[in-house]
């Protein structure tokens, strides 16, 4: 059975860095595109990177030249680097693979920036 696992997440002081993990079961991440998603209390899941399967990456303007999105196809592990995060960066974070035919999602990982 497909299952995401996310990880890495937790409180870090502003300006420091985290990295993310999304280890993938039951299925592998290459030759699709894969996402990173973030939610805070009260608001809709927002799209913040995207990595395909030819490389290419996009990030939304919140986060383009701070968080690096990456994968290890052996490890079958998609990752999030973050660095010089802020306030606003507090919030749950979900890898999200875009298979075809299955909507799978993880748990996430809480990523708190405070001081």
């Amino acid at each position: 059975q497909e299952q995401l696992v996310e990880s890495g997440g937790g409180l870090v002081q502003p300006g420091g860095s985290l990295r993310l993990s999304c280890q993938g079961f039951g299925f592998s991440f290459s030759g699709f595109t894969v996402d990173w998603w973030r939610q805070t209390p009260g608001n809709q899941r927002a799209l913040i990177a995207s990595l395909t399967s030819g490389g290419s990456t996009t990030y939304a303007s919140s986060v383009k030249g701070r968080f690096t999105i990456s994968r290890d196809n052996a490890a079958n592990t998609v990752y999030l680097q973050m660095t010089n995060l802020d306030a606003e960066d507090t919030a749950v974070y979900y890898c999200h693979p875009r298979l075809v035919g299955i909507n799978l999602w993880g748990k996430g990982t809480q990523v708190t920036v405070s001081s």
